[in-house]
Order: C-alpha cells, then sequence, then structure tokens
C-alpha cells in the first residue's frame, strides 16, 4: 500500500477525532466518582482559590490544554488560538509532536512566536518515545525545547497507535534505555505520558525512578489511537486488526488511582476522556496534580481563540462549583472532599 506522508497523516488524524470517530469503547470511569454533596459550603464561590504550581510556574486553573494537530495549514492556526486562550486564561499548553517540524521543517506554528503569544505560562513541547531509537537524540530533543521556548519536554509513549498504524514503528527493543539516558541530559525537565491506554503504577514508578519530572496517565475514556489509525488505514486486515483494541487501556479514573498510590510524591497530569469541570475535578481528587484536556476543545480550537476561551471559562467555572459545593476552599481541599460510596 501507498504509506501517507507525516502531514498528511496529521491531517487524517484530526479529521477522524472531528468526525467523532476513534473514540474509547470504555467511559473513562469517572462517573463511578461521586462527591458527597456540602448543603452548607462557608465559602465565597468567587473567591476560592483554583491556582496550582506546574513546572516552575502559576496556573490560575489546574488545566492542561493538550494539543492535538494536524498539518501544518491547520495546524498554525490551532496552536496560535491555543496558545493565546492559555495565556488569556492562565493554563497551561502542551503542543501536539514536533517530529515532522523537526525532520521537515514544516514548523506549523512551532516556533518563537508561539512563546512570544503565550511568554507566561507553562509551554511543553513534544516528541515521541519510539523515535529516541530512530535518530532522535539528544541534540533533536533540545531543539524541540528550543524552538518554542518550551519549560519542558513531553515524550509520549503510543505502543498502540504505533501497533495499529500501517506505517508505525513496532520495534521499541532499547526506548526505555534510551528514555533514561535522555533525562540526565537534556537540561530541561521531561514529563511522559501515554496517549490514551493509560499507566499503571509500575510503569509510573519506574518513569519517577528514572528522574522524569511529571507523569500523564492519559487514560483510556477518550481518543483510542488504535481505533483512530484503523479509521484511516485502507487494508481490511489493519481494520480488523484495531478494531478488537476498541475497549484496551487502563481507564483514567482507575489509572490516577493506581499512579498516585504507587508515586505519592510525583506530580501526576490526569487526562483521558476528561470531558468537562467535574471531569477535571474528579481527576484532581483521585490524584491528579493538573487535569489535561485534548479532544474535547479541538472543536472550538478550529473556530477561534474566543471560542477556546469561552470553552475553558465553562470548564473553569465547573471546576469552582464543585469546589463550592464540597465546601473546598482550594485544590488541597478538594484532593481531601468526602465522596460517596461506589454504586
Amino acid at each position: 500500500m501507498t504509506q501517507a506522508s507525516p502531514i498528511n497523516r496529521k491531517d487524517q488524524h484530526l479529521d477522524v477525532v472531528l468526525d467523532g470517530r476513534g473514540r474509547h469503547a470504555r467511559d473513562a470511569g469517572f462517573d463511578a466518582v461521586r462527591f458527597v454533596h456540602e448543603a452548607l459550603p462557608d465559602l465565597d464561590h468567587d473567591k476560592i482559590d483554583l491556582g496550582a504550581d506546574f513546572l516552575g510556574r502559576r496556573l490560575k486553573a489546574p488545566l492542561l490544554i493538550s494539543a492535538m494537530t494536524g498539518g501544518p495549514a491547520r495546524a498554525e492556526a490551532i496552536n496560535r488560538r491555543l496558545a493565546e486562550a492559555a495565556q488569556h486564561l492562565g493554563l497551561a499548553l502542551a503542543v501536539g509532536s514536533q517530529r515532522a517540524a523537526i525532520q521537515n521543517g514544516a514548523a506549523s506554528g512551532l516556533d518563537q512566536a508561539l512563546r512570544d503569544r503565550a511568554p507566561d505560562i507553562p509551554l511543553l513541547a513534544n516528541i515521541g518515545a519510539a523515535q529516541l531509537t530512530r535518530g532522535f537524540g539528544l541534540d533533536e530533543a533540545r531543539r524541540a525545547v528550543e524552538m518554542i521556548g518550551a519549560d519542558a519536554l513531553v515524550v509520549h509513549l503510543n505502543p498502540l497507535q504505533e501497533a495499529c498504524q500501517p506505517e508505525g514503528d513496532r520495534d521499541w527493543w532499547g526506548v526505555g534505555a534510551a528514555l533514561e539516558a535522555l533525562i540526565p541530559r537534556l537540561g530541561a525537565p521531561i514529563v511522559v505520558k501515554e496517549t490514551g491506554a493509560g499507566l499503571s503504577g509500575r510503569t509510573a514508578r519506574r518513569l519517577i525512578d528514572m528522574g522524569v519530572a511529571a507523569v500523564d496517565v492519559a487514560g483510556a475514556g477518550g481518543s483510542n489511537w488504535g481505533l483512530i489509525e484503523g479509521e484511516r488505514a485502507v487494508d481490511p486486515g489493519d481494520k480488523a486488526h484495531a478494531a478488537v483494541f476498541a475497549d484496551w487501556g487502563i481507564r483514567t479514573a482507575h489509572a490516577l488511582v493506581d499512579v498516585r498510590r504507587a508515586c505519592p510524591e510525583a506530580v501526576v497530569i490526569g487526562s483521558g476522556g476528561v470531558r468537562h469541570g467535574l471531569d477535571a475535578a474528579r481527576a484532581i481528587r483521585l490524584g491528579a496534580d493538573v487535569a489535561g484536556q485534548a479532544a474535547g476543545v479541538l472543536q472550538a480550537a478550529t473556530i477561534s481563540t474566543d471560542a477556546v476561551i469561552d470553552h475553558f471559562q465553562i470548564v473553569v467555572r465547573q471546576l469552582r462549583t464543585v469546589c463550592f459545593c464540597t465546601n473546598s476552599a482550594n485544590l488541597a481541599a478538594l484532593r481531601r472532599a468526602s465522596l460517596q460510596p461506589f454504586d
């Protein structure tokens, strides 16, 4: 079969997500998490402190926008809008993979202009772990950070996607060793995230012991990249192969509990099927320091900066109301909020 170019593949990914295809067959597990309602809160709703420290900067709310971008023409506009919205709202921003930008010079808005639009927020660069044994070494990792003035580098883990992608990188022998070698040499913090199948506590512990600055559980319940690759596949065998992984992975809620138990000292990001501010609150209650959202904001990001701002203002308002109705004056209190027994 004819393989798609990296740029065309990114556009195909975007189309699948925007069309509502490629969603995980299971939910993220958040609906089983129910707070005990406080009918008599001793709080001023508007004075609840949602601030959080993250990678050396202060967030106005504990939210990370995880970019999911297509080819250069679409990605530049999406990245610009996300950066402007993150700066306006005081949220963190992680860009999509910079592999094409580094290899082919297709910047997709991934240059110093991005930092200029968002000078005050945590900004995270991104490369794939599989590339660390395929020519992406220390120099390329530093370029990814420097080209956008990033505070940290995300190294994403996507074995299911690579296994289901017709052009995928399936030889992961040595990837862990290459990651471990990169961490002390980069000169910037490294965040390691899954891409929709979840991190176990055991894997998170291994990563923290390597020296990573944070882990993103990126659990099952949102976009399923195995299914997304199946959707864009042409060969019937590729489609059939991907289809059985519709419910593969560790639900986000379960991953958060497992990772926090295994890594009590770690900085943990909770993403994967975060739909709204209530889910963000649930993620924080289960062990996340910051909640991340990608696909949930993508439609707004294709429209305008104002649409992204409007989207996250609702998320923040919902999160604040959860704090209000659990008598949580800040995020530390929210992490101790009482939960109803599981059904």
